[in-house]
């Protein structure tokens, strides 16, 4: 995929849910606003990763399992009529990402490598490291999204979900870089062609 289809996938439904969010909010009350953006989130991301196998004949793990989650919390919450399912989502969504991770490793597979391996060259020990250090960052961005949808308003939430944890994982991954330039495997030099 192009980096503007494949980002329009990713963030996409993230999108529009900020947008349902907030149109609602102006017709509804709080409860009303998050049911709506629930449903339109969780259209956008059959929509999205409909077109992801349209495109690539195959659904990235990483985008369908949280799609996955979202349909359950998400149908939660429209079931039930309470946004703490939605809610919890995310929290749910990091620590699964931390436990396999972070489980990876202890069994001597860090599995960031199959998924980033194309981006990065990185050897083993550095692979090791970058896992366990986005083990815990996600593990830190469970209890993170609890402390904030507990003690903030929807409004705050609404928003810190669509461009806080954006901006928390892009300063963290940038925070990596020191570690992927230590790591990383350089291609080895060719020599000079030899004569037949």
């Amino acid at each position: 995929m192009t980096p503007r289809l494949n980002a329009a996938i990713e963030y996409g439904p993230l999108a529009v849910f900020l947008a349902a969010y907030f149109i609602g909010n102006r017709y509804l009350d709080d409860i009303g606003a998050i049911l709506a953006a629930t449903a339109a989130i969780m259209v956008a991301t059959v929509v999205a990763l409909s077109v992801a196998w349209f495109v690539q004949h195959r659904v990235p793990k990483v985008p369908l399992i949280s799609g996955g989650l979202l349909m359950v919390f998400g149908g939660l919450t429209l079931w039930l009529q309470d946004p703490v399912f939605i809610k919890m989502k995310p929290t749910i969504v990091y620590l699964l990402f931390s436990t396999v991770l972070v489980g990876g490793v202890a069994m001597r597979r860090p599995l960031l490598k199959p998924l980033l391996g194309n981006a990065w060259q990185l050897d083993d020990t550095g692979w090791t490291k970058l896992t366990i250090r986005f083990g815990l960052f996600f593990m830190a961005m469970a209890g993170l999204n609890e402390l904030v949808w507990r003690t903030q308003t929807t409004d705050f939430w609404v928003s810190y979900k669509v461009f806080g944890t954006m901006g928390l994982i892009l300063v963290f991954t940038m925070t990596q870089i020191g570690l992927i330039h230590r790591h990383q495997i350089q291609p080895e030099s060719e020599g000079p062609d030899k004569a037949d």
